[in-house]
């Protein structure tokens, strides 16, 4: 059971999460970053709307990423070498950006 201090957009407070310390702060500094920079490309001050902006971004890759799922999935299913290779190869060149 994971714990976190939450201090971000003058917001303060504290949750509890089944995942571990180290995970927890992970996804908080992921949000930081996002919200720096929306507030900073956006010139924003409003934490509610910063907030929002950023939450429609973090929707917005969870669909993209459940979208491709459903294409790999598809491919695979459809049984064409050519296609699976080329999804294994995509995959391959992703683990190899997040490696570097």
């Amino acid at each position: 059971m994971g714990k976190l201090q939450i201090d971000i957009l003058g917001a303060s407070f504290a949750v509890q999460a089944r995942e571990d310390d180290a995970y927890l702060q992970r996804l908080l500094s992921y949000y930081r970053d996002i919200t720096d920079t929306i507030r900073n490309a956006g010139n924003l001050k409003d934490p509610v709307q910063v907030s929002i902006l950023a939450g429609i971004t973090l929707v917005d890759e969870l669909y993209k990423e459940k979208a491709k799922n459903v294409s790999y999935s598809k491919a695979l299913n459809s049984g064409t070498d050519e296609e699976a290779e080329r999804l294994t190869m995509d995959m391959i060149e992703k683990l190899d950006q997040v490696l570097d």
